[in-house]
């Protein structure tokens, strides 16, 4: 089943609705949705390398997009939305902790929590919810999200073939890890924020 499953997202990352999906998945990952873009753009770099700086293009813009959305939802919505959402994924406590952070670091708290595996819609809903400012926070995000994406991609153009055999050799394990990473993240967030 899972060998099916990726066989068909690589021959869907090839088609022409494919940017589309993964410019969604990127921008609802960062204000609501638990799938990172990660799980689309990298078999969609691995079908098309050709592509890859345009797919890293509009997963980093689509994020960062999303992130507003998802500033707006803390901004104007905390006590209602933004709270339910931060329930929903069980980080009620490192949502409290996570906006008392942003009076002292909150730059800070944005380039490192932009990079890790924690969910980075905790990020932008508590940015919005501690007012940081809209600017700065938009920087943040384009840095963060875009160092994560370009980096991706450039490992894949660099090492895709390999890759693309290891991860075809060892799918279980692979989405076993990927699993683990995406999971892990809102662990890391639930217990240590």
């Amino acid at each position: 089943m899972l060998r099916k499953m990726y066989d068909k997202t690589i021959a869907l990352a090839s088609k022409p609705h494919a940017m589309w999906a993964m410019g969604a998945v990127s921008f609802t990952e960062s204000s609501f949705f638990p799938i990172p873009p990660d799980a689309l753009l990298i078999p969609m770099v691995l079908a098309r390398p050709d592509r890859g700086w345009t797919i890293a293009f509009v997963c980093t813009a689509a994020s960062v997009l999303g992130g507003l959305f998802g500033y707006a939802i803390g901004y104007f919505l905390y006590e209602t939305l933004g709270q339910w959402l931060i329930n929903l994924y069980g980080m009620q406590q490192a949502g409290h902790e996570f906006r008392a952070a942003f009076a002292a670091y909150g730059l800070w708290v944005i380039l490192v929590k932009g990079l890790t595996p924690i969910p980075y819609k905790l990020v932008t809903i508590v940015s919005g919810a501690a007012a940081f400012d809209i600017w700065v926070f938009i920087a943040a995000s384009i840095v963060t999200r875009g160092v994560r994406f370009y980096a991706e991609v450039a490992l894949l153009k660099l090492f895709g073939e390999r890759i693309r055999k290891f991860v075809e050799k060892y799918l279980t394990w692979v989405a076993f890890g990927f699993l683990i990473f995406v999971v892990g993240g809102f662990i890391l967030a639930a217990k240590f924020l």
